[in-house]
């Protein structure tokens, strides 16, 4: 699992495991599966605003805190 943050987009992105993207289901967060149904990542938006105590209790990539 690998957990990385776009600070330009305020996006949290959780991969679950590597596999090409098939469909992204958007039910407040975005869902990836590839083309079996098996979910690959999950993606949160607003993460500042929504749950700033994220970025301080993970350790992700593509951060600078």
């Amino acid at each position: 699992m690998k957990i990385s943050y776009d600070e330009d987009a305020d996006a949290l992105y959780i991969k679950l495991k590597e596999g090409e993207v098939a469909k992204t289901k958007e039910v407040d967060t975005m869902l990836d599966y590839d083309s079996q149904e098996n979910l690959l990542g999950i993606e949160l938006l607003f993460v500042k605003e929504r749950m700033p105590q994220v970025l301080k209790k993970v350790q992700v990539e593509n951060i600078t805190v």
